[in-house]
């Protein structure tokens, strides 16, 4: 049962990605969704099959660089637009 729920959490943040793309916020929550269910299936593994955890922490390094991207690109988004709906975004407009 421990093993589906993983699954499960990376099942629903795929949903929620492919239905719910009118906000960019929206849309970044989905993706650390999906991050945070990977974390959690690989962080299992490794326990179970006895790993070394400096893998782990490589791993979350790289995906906090990940999350910080994705926030600085909303901020400069929301300064630049006002908003972040992916409808108003003109680039006929550049």
């Amino acid at each position: 049962m421990y093993f589906m729920l993983p699954l499960i959490m990376f099942v629903c943040g795929l949903l929620v990605f492919s239905f719910n793309y009118d906000h960019f916020l929206i849309t970044l929550l989905s993706l650390e969704y999906i991050v945070l269910s990977l974390f959690w299936f690989i962080f299992m593994y490794m326990l179970i099959s006895m790993f070394d955890m400096f893998f782990m922490m490589l791993i979350l390094t790289m995906w906090v660089c990940e999350a910080v991207l994705g926030l600085s690109l909303l901020v400069s988004l929301i300064r630049g637009y006002g908003n972040d709906y992916f409808l108003s975004f003109n680039l006929l407009q550049c």
